[in-house]
């Protein structure tokens, strides 16, 4: 199983001493259990020598058994730790566009479902050395015994056993197909949580979103669910009759073909009766093993897929933050995807864009238009398929595009809003961060200390504000803010356009503002229109030339 490669790969020295350990314990087991048989018959040796042949067996199998536990309990929890780190580093520095065709869903699946049943499945892995060691052992008894019977037996169980696998394999089948339907029945819980509101007010597309989304997707996932426990447990009967007629064979079979003498016989149905409560406990530990295996592939292939474009390179090149520029460039800039919803594919460009410092840039157009496309090209979120992004002169690369990121500080229209402020340190932050509250009227609903906010429950309109805070503190060269003002109330959008924009512009900041607030063009330097991701306007303003700049769009 890939699960159990796994975990050889991780740390073959400390899985081969914790499986040795097992088989210590599973050594000392069998020595119990034919020390039993021994004892029950006729025999000459002092009962002290027994006990004592007892007591060290009985310690042989305990010490063992705690030594793999405690080893196998400890890798485990690493490896674990050490998928969730590597799988969280994977996404942090993967494409924002591959990130987005993945979609939430799928990443939050394989973070939480997924790793809870790798998780799962490793931890039957002790007792699984253990079991299998025992297994060995009472075989290995059993030749002793007799090796004539032991042929008898082994073709029981080589029957059983392969019947075993090949359900096994069916079922691994339907376990693989309701890994994918978990992607989605995650895709609609997302939907009915986030889309709460949308569905309580329409009775009608709250029905259809049950009845033919999330009840289907439910449905059949339950189905092979239940499939892949009923082929296992088909399985499982199946060998438990294999056994109940293999000690009919051992009893009643073999004294009419052939003389065996009463102590192996006794001996044979006594360890038979012990090999069937091993395998039962070895088969019940298979669907969680099973259900680990699918998982890791399932971790793996999407480890793959996030590595098969190439991180951003963020973690190879730590940017360095810079604050002396001259201008950056959009030259004839491209960029296309695919629109689920339109079943099409949207191309923005070629755009041509120039930024300076204290130069004040809006960007307006309809919707779907390619706003924020626009934007995520231009603060390096996305790569251009065309065209170039210079940076004083200098192309934007993979190789330092995480520099020219730390450029812009952005509060998107879809922002997160963190609980505290992230990445920002220095004396009297807090000092600062309250200032900045007071000025945004957030004072009396949220405070500061040690860099955590005392809290983000707030309206859409004061989140923004807050979001705002901290492109304030990071204070960055260039500003980006997508929608900003859409959630304001018009206090703050005249405070936001008549004293925030022109602040951060005096103070030598490029702002670029997405907005369709046409009543205060008139103070932008320069106005981008776009209409179905081409630009329709792009001109130098001045305030006496705005109309007729409008008249030309």
């Amino acid at each position: 199983m890939k699960i159990i490669r796994f975990l050889f790969g991780y740390s073959r020295w400390r899985v081969t001493l914790a499986v040795l350990g097992s088989v210590v314990a599973g050594l000392g087991n069998v020595g119990l259990v034919a020390l039993i048989n021994f004892a029950l018959g006729p025999h000459g040796y002092p009962l002290g020598l027994l006990a004592a042949a007892f007591v060290g067996l009985a310690l042989l199998l305990t010490v063992g058994r705690a030594i793999s536990s405690l080893i196998l309990t400890g890798l485990t929890q690493n490896a674990v730790l050490d998928m969730r780190m590597q799988m969280s580093r994977k996404i942090l520095t993967a494409p924002l566009r591959q990130l987005e065709e993945l979609g939430a869903p799928r990443l939050m699946a394989t973070l939480n479902g997924d790793i809870s049943s790798i998780i799962n499945g490793l931890l039957t892995f002790p007792n699984l050395c253990l079991q299998v060691t025992m297994l060995v052992g009472c075989l290995a008894y059993l030749i002793w015994l007799s090796w004539v019977l032991f042929l008898g037996v082994t073709a029981f169980l080589v029957v059983g056993v392969t019947s075993y696998m090949l359900g096994q394999r069916i079922a691994r089948r339907y376990l693989s197909e309701a890994r994918e339907q978990h992607d989605v029945l995650f895709k609609h819980f997302r939907a009915m949580t986030e889309g709460a509101k949308e569905l309580k007010l329409h009775r009608r597309r709250r029905e259809t979103f049950f009845d033919h989304a999330l009840r289907p997707t439910a449905v059949t996932l339950r189905q092979l669910v239940v499939r892949s426990n009923l082929v296992f447990t088909a399985a499982g009967s199946w060998g438990q009759l294999l056994f109940y007629m293999l000690i009919g064979f051992v009893l009643l079979g073999v004294p009419a073909i052939r003389p065996v003498a009463p102590s192996v016989t006794v001996g044979y149905v006594f360890i038979i009766l012990y090999i069937s409560v091993i395998l039962e406990v070895l088969l019940a530990s298979v669907p969680a093993l099973t259900t680990a295996d699918v998982a890791l592939r399932k971790v793996e292939s999407l480890g793959l897929t996030l590595t098969a474009q190439g991180g951003d390179g963020s973690e190879a090149r730590a940017g360095v933050e810079r604050q002396h520029w001259e201008s950056v460039e959009l030259s004839q800039v491209q960029h296309t995807y695919f629109r689920e919803r339109e079943d099409s594919y949207f191309m923005l460009g070629p755009v041509d864009l120039t930024l300076r410092p204290g130069l004040l840039t809006f960007i307006t157009g309809g919707n779907g238009s390619g706003k924020t496309t626009l934007a995520k090209l231009l603060t390096g979120l996305y790569m251009p398929q065309g065209g170039r992004i210079l940076l004083d002169g200098e192309p934007v690369t993979e190789e330092n595009v995480e520099t020219y990121r730390q450029l812009f500080s952005c509060v998107f229209s879809d922002f997160y809003l963190f609980d505290s402020l992230l990445g920002l340190e220095g004396a009297g932050l807090d000092e600062k961060a309250g200032d900045y509250l007071r000025k945004l009227q957030l004072d009396h609903k949220v405070g500061v200390r040690e860099g955590s906010l005392s809290t983000t429950d707030l309206s859409q309109g004061q989140r923004k504000r807050l979001a705002l805070l901290t492109a304030y503190l990071e204070d960055r060269p260039i500003y980006l803010f997508d929608e900003w003002a859409a959630d304001q109330d018009p206090l703050f959008k005249d405070f936001f356009y008549l004293q925030i924009l022109p602040e951060l512009r005096s103070r030598g900041k490029a702002v670029v503002v997405i907005t369709h607030d046409d009543r205060y063009y008139h103070l932008a330097d320069q106005l981008l229109k776009l209409d179905e991701g081409k630009l329709a306007v792009s001109a130098d303003l001045g305030v006496g030339d705005l109309q007729a700049t409008l008249l030309t769009s």
